[in-house]
């Protein structure tokens, strides 16, 4: 569990499946989740919600907008942001040439959620 019941955890992904199960794990780890399915979702949510301590986002995503090309901005309005990148696709994020692909985890698809919930808690300690 989460030392802090209100950490506030954004989900970006596509996938449905994959969407559920990590909404589903990060709540019973205390996490307080909210998800979007791509860019303008997530946006939507950044725009109106105060608090977000953490955002995990998948590389592709529809719609044309990279977990990237959400997460610069995010991070720009809200230096306190701490993000993870997940992706079946790795390598096309450090590709992006982007500052944060540079500083963020990147977990490869297929990950151990375990392993995202101690790279979520050493990002928020």
């Amino acid at each position: 569990m989460s030392e802090d019941a209100q950490d506030v955890v954004l989900v970006v992904e596509d996938e449905p499946a994959i969407r559920m199960i990590l909404r589903d794990y990060l709540a019973g780890e205390g996490y307080h989740v909210l998800v979007a399915e791509d860019g303008e979702e997530a946006f939507a949510i950044l725009a109106s919600k105060p608090h977000l301590d953490l955002m995990v986002t998948d590389f592709r995503l529809p719609g044309g907008i990279s977990g990237v090309e959400i997460a610069e901005p995010a991070v720009k309005l809200r230096p306190d942001l701490k993000v993870i990148f997940i992706s079946g696709y790795p390598a096309e994020i450090l590709e992006s040439g982007s500052p944060i692909a540079r500083r963020a985890p990147i977990l490869a698809k297929p990950f151990d959620l375990d392993t995202l919930h101690e790279q979520i808690q050493a990002l928020l300690r």
